[in-house]
């Protein structure tokens, strides 16, 4: 596990190591261990290193036999032991143990394909010095992070934005249509960062660029939801049961201390099981509660720590939320509206005082059904078929004219929407007219004028299929890497913790998508053939309950301590000087809001609260800060490659 970082200069422009480094240096927390650096000419790649496996020997950027193919990794390749067996059979020389050089002699023998052969989640760089061609390649559902940019003819990437930001060229400008997006799902988008100019490597894609020329990007990889309805349920659960168990057993390769993430629901559960059935010491599990009975997950956790004989860990979270908001806006990397990311920050950091590497349980909502908004698309479907669209388009009307915030109002407006914008609208923070206000009348035209992220949920309407397996695609190209897994990848980083996500092993993901959508939603029963799978394994209360998701209680929060603070941000003087946001809507909201009006309201205010303290972090101060370095590392820290 590391943070990456390099320069290409497409133009031939030469690349200065300082450059490379001050990249580095300011993710130091993705790799406290070790760096290392390959800089010639019109290329610099460089990387932090969290020391998993080989620790000896498994420094970077490593290299093939004559070194004219260099790479730098973030992430783990869980079957490199195979690949490695095979690539010497064909004749590879390798010099380490690491799982990095398999993608070096994988790319001499597939050239870009070789991304294909690999199972695991990743983010690299690939120098081929003879073809004078980069290769930055991404895993296929976003598991880690990959910035890139072109500036003054250099491709320049990252593993975080602000190792982007350390680089002058990079001007600090906000992209317009990134904030609308925010204010809109919470996240930035899937392709574009919140910076004018930097990008998002999707996943499932690599880049090519070669000298001379413009980079392309390829999409390699991506799910396809085709049914198989020979299959029976107990052939599903059978299969379930395998894949989980293997995708378990390959992400427990360790050299370092290894636990889970447990928060008492079926997914964080099923891979804790799993690794009890396989590891001869008790797993080491961690979990986060609260005192507000209504978010604490805490003794559902303890529950299955007991059933299953962990070596448990437990937070109850009373947070001064307000002394850690700098260092959020700092590791989230760019504004966040998803609160969860506190008890996420949390948890991590619980669990980095005992282990190096812990796996979590994200990505079974997505993949069987578990989100109650699925049940909610549903019912709505429904009704949609029983009233005339006429009708609807007609009440959609007299909610248009009802004020904001009256009761009824945004019932009415989305009674009358149709497929993906009705999805859209379900699942949007301020919907399209409410931004409108939100904005001033400039910063609005400008976002308004770029609001195109819509058309990614076309898919609802232009294709043919199940309606549950087009909205998960959605959620697994959307939801699912914006928020879910940067979140995690974030907060866990942010205490140099590496976390592995079992439920989205490629291979189980390919075979869920072909599992029947009657059999992931069935009835009112979300993410039943997974229950199914997981009855006898685990305790029949943990598969019964409610799912209650990890959230945190903000409403208590917003009324006691980040009341004030929410209000001296956003209707600061440095808030107003933007000339973002009109200041009388967001007063009317926090008016609204002490008036009793908040279950919409936390979110959105998070989110505002979030986008102002990203502003004034990266934005506002003269510098980024960057990881210090002990006198040591200072000395150790040119360690270069030529070819």
């Amino acid at each position: 596990m590391c943070g990456i970082a390099g320069i290409f200069g497409v133009n031939g422009s030469p690349v200065e190591a300082r450059e490379v480094q001050s990249m580095c240096d300011a993710i130091v927390h993705r790799g406290p261990n070790d760096e290392g650096y390959f800089v010639h000419g019109a290329i610099g790649l460089g990387m932090r290193r969290l020391s998993i496996i080989d620790l000896s020997t498994g420094r970077q950027p490593v290299h093939n036999e004559d070194g004219s193919v260099q790479v730098v990794l973030n992430g783990e390749i869980y079957n490199f032991r195979e690949l490695r067996q095979d690539l010497e059979a064909r004749g590879h020389s390798f010099y380490t143990r690491t799982d990095t050089e398999v993608i070096v002699h994988l790319y001499e023998e597939y050239g870009a394909d070789c991304v294909k052969h690999l199972r695991g989640m990743f983010a690299f760089a690939l120098w081929d010095a003879n073809n004078r061609t980069l290769l930055l390649a991404r895993d296929r559902l976003g598991i880690k992070p990959l910035f890139y940019g072109e500036f003054n003819g250099r491709l320049i990437f990252a593993s975080e934005l602000k190792a982007l930001l350390q680089l002058s060229a990079v001007k600090r400008e906000l992209n317009l249509a990134s904030v609308g997006y925010l204010f809109s799902f919470m996240t930035t988008p899937p392709d574009e960062s919140v910076v004018s100019g930097v990008h998002k490597l999707e996943p499932g894609n690599l880049l090519l660029a070669r000298a001379g020329q413009v980079p392309r990007v390829i999409r390699y990889w991506d799910v396809r939801f085709e049914t198989d309805y020979k299959q029976t349920e107990n052939d599903c659960i059978d299969r379930l049961r395998s894949l989980l168990k293997e995708s378990v057993r390959l992400r427990l390769v360790s050299d370092v201390p290894l636990g889970a993430f447990l928060s008492g629901g079926i997914d964080s559960s099923a891979v804790v099981a799993s690794m009890a059935e396989q590891c001869s010491a008790p797993v080491k599990t961690f979990s986060i509660g609260f005192s507000d009975a209504a978010y604490n997950e805490a003794p559902h956790a303890k529950q299955v720590a007991e059933a299953f004989g962990t070596d448990h860990h437990e937070l109850i979270l009373e947070p001064n939320v307000t002394d850690m908001l700098d260092d959020l806006a700092w590791y989230l990397d760019e504004p966040f509206g998803d609160s969860s990311a506190i008890p996420t920050y949390m948890v991590s950091k619980l669990a980095a005082e005992y282990v190096t590497v812990a796996l979590s349980g994200d990505g079974g909502d997505e993949l069987f059904a578990g989100y109650d908004k699925y049940l909610v698309e549903r019912k709505e479907r429904t009704r949609h078929n029983i009233i005339p669209a006429a009708l609807r388009r007609m009440v959609g009307v007299f909610g248009d004219r009802m004020t904001e915030g009256a009761r009824g109002r945004n019932f009415l407006r989305h009674l009358a929407l149709d497929g993906s914008d009705r999805y859209v609208d379900a699942n949007s923070l301020f919907k399209r007219d409410e931004r409108k206000g939100l904005f001033c009348d400039e910063a609005g035209a400008a976002v308004m004028a770029t609001d195109r992220w819509g058309a990614r949920y076309e898919r609802f309407d232009r294709e043919e299929g199940h309606w549950l397996s087009k909205v998960q695609y959605v959620d697994i190209h959307n939801y699912l890497p914006l928020d879910i897994l940067t979140k995690v990848d974030r907060m866990s980083m942010a205490h140099s913790l590496e976390a592995r996500v079992p439920l989205l092993d490629h291979k189980l993901v390919e075979y869920a998508a072909t599992i029947p959508p009657e059999y992931r939603l069935k009835g009112g029963d979300t993410k039943f053939i997974f229950k199914k799978a997981m009855r006898g394994i685990l305790p029949d209360a943990i598969i019964d309950r409610r799912k209650q998701g990890f959230a945190v209680p903000l409403e208590s929060w917003f009324r006691s301590e980040l009341s004030s603070k929410a209000h001296d941000l956003l209707m600061s003087d440095t808030c107003r000087s933007r000339n973002l946001f009109n200041q009388a809507y967001i007063g009317n909201m926090l008016a609204r809001y002490r008036n009793g009006e908040s279950q919409r309201l936390n979110s959105r205010l998070w989110t505002l609260i979030s986008f102002e303290l990203w502003c004034r972090k990266f934005l506002d101060e003269p510098a980024i800060r960057a990881g210090e370095q002990s006198s040591d590392e200072q000395e150790n820290a040119w360690r270069f490659s030529a070819a």
